[in-house]
């Protein structure tokens, strides 16, 4: 007997979703060995780190949090002992790829000392500590002290906001405080790897501009939320140091495969980082500084339709012709980001200009 016409559309169908099932399978398991296999060759890094007398650091990182809890972060190293030392605050003249040199140890034990307290956290396979800590604390600047076995004790400032706080700051980095170029591949080689750190150049009016903000608003939290690596950390302390920027806590990410991706998706820890804010100080509203070089503008339109009571504002810094070609290979869209009505949208190339349309609206 010959298939029914309903059979015979229907084979079809089911051969298409088998496929497709078998593709999501098999990418599945490829994702679990690059990640397994990742795993297994930074273990075989250590060990081999350890024989030839590397040693242990701890990167403490300036964290933040509410008079109720806070937010640990820091990373945990094998430094190789050499005249350099990327992780030093003091560096200078270091070229980008310094700062990937050093061998994170995966899954470190880390100690913590805060608020005459002690705390045990195991980092995560970058060696990142990234924790929330249920811990009292007065509002204000406190010391937290990191490290892990064989390290000295690392100290960064935690910053405890008050409760009164009503605004805070998020603020990107690539193209928005610091030219870079991104996301062009080797644009962003060039200057992640080759360039040095002096050699980085500040955005015009920029510094200025989160220098008003501090003073308008006393106390506000700023936080530098970027798609860039956890490596880079030390490197761009010491650059928003040096160009006058206010200081604050970078939320970074860590390269490489996961369970469930080849590479981490740059979008998702910016959303996921906003969220994590929004639940955090649930009666913060936050300046959203951006550009619209990558995805800051989908990314801060989409948190503000979603969030809208912790959105003051969204800043987007427009780039010139020549600096979107750059970035993107192309000129950009005009079309802009979809902001609920009542929250500001901010948009200009400059620093300067950005500071004009904040004083209008009465943020600065």
């Amino acid at each position: 007997m010959s298939p029914s016409r309903n059979d015979a559309n229907q084979m079809p169908v089911d051969l298409a979703t088998d496929l497709r099932q078998t593709v999501d399978q098999v990418t599945k398991e490829a994702l679990n060995v690059g990640y397994r296999l990742e795993q297994r060759l930074t273990m075989v890094r250590q060990r081999r780190a350890k024989q030839r007398g590397d040693f242990p650091v701890m990167v403490a990182f300036d964290g933040f949090g509410t008079t109720a809890h806070v937010r640990v972060l820091g990373r945990a190293l094998l430094k190789t002992a050499g005249p350099e030392d990327p992780t030093a605050e003091d560096a200078s003249s270091i070229r980008g790829w310094r700062s990937f040199t050093s061998l994170p140890i995966a899954f470190a034990h880390v100690d913590v000392r805060l608020g005459g307290r002690e705390f045990r956290l195991v980092a995560d396979k970058g060696g990142v500590i990234d924790a929330d800590l249920e811990i009292a604390l007065e509002p204000g600047i406190h010391p937290a002290e990191l490290r892990t076995e064989g390290s000295s004790w690392a100290t960064s400032r935690m910053t405890v906001v008050s409760q009164t706080q009503k605004i805070g700051v998020v603020s990107d980095i690539d193209d928005t405080v610091m030219v870079t170029a991104l996301p062009r591949p080797l644009l962003a080689a060039w200057n992640s790897f080759v360039l040095n750190e002096h050699a980085r150049t500040p955005t015009p009016g920029m510094a200025v501009l989160m220098e008003r903000l501090t003073k308008k608003h006393p106390g506000a939290p700023f936080i530098y939320l970027s798609t860039g690596a956890w490596n880079v950390a030390p490197t761009l302390r010491r650059f928003l140091s040096r160009n006058a920027y206010p200081a604050g806590a970078l939320l970074l990410t860590d390269w490489g495969p996961t369970t469930d991706r080849w590479f981490r998706s740059g979008p998702r820890h910016k959303v996921e980082n906003l969220e994590h804010l929004a639940k955090d100080f649930p009666d913060v509203k936050w300046i959203l500084i951006g550009d619209d070089g990558q995805h800051d503008p989908e990314i801060y339109g989409e948190f503000a339709q979603r969030y809208p009571e912790h959105v003051a504002a969204v800043v987007i810094r427009n780039l010139s012709p020549a600096e979107a070609v750059l970035a993107s290979g192309q000129l950009l869209a005009e079309d802009g980001p979809r902001i609920p009505e009542g929250i500001p949208l901010i948009e200009a190339n400059d620093g300067a200009t950005i500071a004009e349309k904040l004083v209008e609206v009465g943020l600065l």
